[in-house]
């Protein structure tokens, strides 16, 4: 039976208390158009990852756009995540953090997008895996 490639409520992170502590303890690191702030997370969690993605209101004065944004992002995380993030999660038994958070200043193609949450998910396992040693 295929894994279904869902992103659900429970994957988002939406806790206030959540937020704060990520940004305030949080590592981070660039990948263009994108800055990821990343922090393990000690409480249990029924996904490895709980995710949040954010567009600045000061570069995309348009609501449309940053949903856009938003939306091509979520796309792209959603169809990657499996492979590319809970297994090598699953693997080290640790859960994460995350915010992506994008910085660049026009809009992009789906396919770009795709490629740099993949560069975006290599980086933060190998990060992770550096913080285990």
């Amino acid at each position: 039976m295929p894994i279904k490639k869902t992103f659900c409520k429970e994957e988002r992170l939406c806790s206030k208390v959540l937020l704060d502590a990520l940004y305030a303890k949080s590592s981070s690191f660039l990948v263009y158009p994108y800055r990821v702030s990343w922090l393990l997370s000690m409480q249990p969690q029924l996904f490895p990852a709980k995710v949040v993605i954010g567009v600045s209101k000061k570069k995309f004065k348009r609501s449309v756009d940053r949903n856009l944004i938003k939306r091509k992002t979520r796309e792209a995380y959603r169809k990657n995540k499996q492979e590319l993030l809970y297994n090598p999660l699953m693997v080290h038994n640790c859960a994460i953090l995350l915010a992506i958070n994008y910085i660049g200043k026009d809009i992009v193609k789906q396919h770009i997008v795709d490629a740099k949450i993949k560069i975006v998910f290599s980086n933060l396992l190998t990060q992770i895996n550096a913080s285990h040693d």
